[in-house]
């Protein structure tokens, strides 16, 4: 018993030291990412400085993509298994798309007052990324509005499922509809459509984002599985009997043997 426990603490230990190791190199990525943006990237000549958003709000677009797939794993493999950890993967996915589509809709109206001299237009791309994030809203309202955990991460599972199809519509809006926001500059048919310094700092941007996203999944998943774990012993705690109804329960047994 004592060498399984050891087993354990040297297996947590020695994933506590990859996520670490992981979150080191997040960071090392992002600051140097950071770095080619404002110093190695050129700046464009008709966007002016705006343009460098772009090395910010691209990443985070894809991560909002990227989210919604580990919402769709996880959806498929809890109504599939019904087992607790797919929609803890599920659940966190969605807490990081949230935030990252919130950001994606942020920065892109930073960009578009000074080129569009709007903050927003109901412009195909930003309508169906709007409606993306009413999707990830609605996720967390079916959740809370449910009468027990069980049926809300049924619910969810299916929005979860239904809701992907909004990510390929978002992204082939652009090529769909006549529509303000720039056209693909990097998945073309012909190849990447912008000079080698600005390509190579999206390049950075990216990997240092997706880095950062795997990370914060990790934590959120570890985070999901104490909160799941102290549900349980709060579950079990109240159905538990208790002291003094057991105390009652040997009083009156007492008197009837007396």
């Amino acid at each position: 018993m004592s060498e399984s426990r050891a087993g354990q603490t040297a297996r947590a230990r020695k994933s506590d030291l990859k996520v670490q190791a992981l979150g080191a190199v997040t960071v090392a990525v992002l600051t140097i990412g950071i770095f080619m943006a404002f110093v190695y990237a050129p700046m464009d000549s008709v966007q002016g400085q705006a343009q460098r958003i772009f090395y910010v709000h691209v990443p985070m677009a894809w991560l909002s993509y990227l989210a919604f797939g580990v919402i769709f794993v996880g959806s498929v493999g809890y109504l599939w298994k019904r087992n607790m950890r797919w929609d803890r993967l599920a659940r966190s996915g969605a807490e990081l798309g949230f935030l990252f589509t919130t950001l994606v809709l942020i920065t892109g109206s930073l960009w578009g007052r000074p080129i569009w001299n709007t903050f927003w237009t109901w412009d195909a791309r930003l309508t169906t990324t709007l409606i993306l994030w009413f999707i990830y809203l609605g996720y967390f309202m079916i959740r809370s509005y449910a009468a027990d955990a069980e049926r809300g991460a049924r619910y969810a599972a299916v929005l979860g499922i239904i809701g992907a199809v909004d990510v390929p519509i978002i992204h082939l809006s652009v090529q769909w509809w006549r529509t303000l926001h720039p056209q693909p500059v990097v998945l073309n048919t012909g190849g990447p459509n912008l000079p080698n310094e600005m390509l190579w700092t999206l390049l950075v941007c990216f990997t240092g984002f997706t880095l950062l996203f795997v990370y914060l999944l990790i934590q959120k998943i570890r985070i999901e599985v104490v909160r799941d774990r102290l549900a349980d012993r709060e579950m079990d705690a109240l159905l538990a009997p208790q002291p003094a109804a057991l105390a009652r329960a040997g009083d009156v047994s007492g008197g009837s043997e007396a």
